[in-house]
């Protein structure tokens, strides 16, 4: 089962800080992700595809989508590995992670 985590960083009003720009910037320097504006996922023969900002991480032959929204990056943990990346991620972009 999957456990959503966002990461996040606030002002003192408690208002989310991270911007698209700043993300874009952020994993555009990273080898092993690659934006999208779209997420796409097949399963049974349904396909669907959903517009937003998504940041793809490439993990062996899967790709974790990393998705910026409202100033915050949501992403869904299925593997201790996952964690710790979205761990590692909001370390250096100097924000929280929180479940939920």
């Amino acid at each position: 089962m999957n456990t959503r985590y966002k990461i996040t960083r606030h002002d003192a009003q408690g208002n989310p800080t991270l911007s698209l720009e700043e993300c874009r910037n952020f994993f555009e320097a990273k080898s092993d992700f690659e934006y999208k504006d779209f997420f796409s996922a097949s399963q049974d023969g349904v396909n669907m595809k959903i517009k937003g900002h998504f940041f793809m991480w490439q993990l062996e032959n899967a790709q974790v989508p990393f998705r910026f929204f409202d100033g915050e990056i949501y992403v869904a943990v299925s593997h201790p590995v996952i964690l710790e990346k979205t761990m590692e991620i909001a370390r250096q972009l100097e924000a929280n992670y929180i479940e939920g």
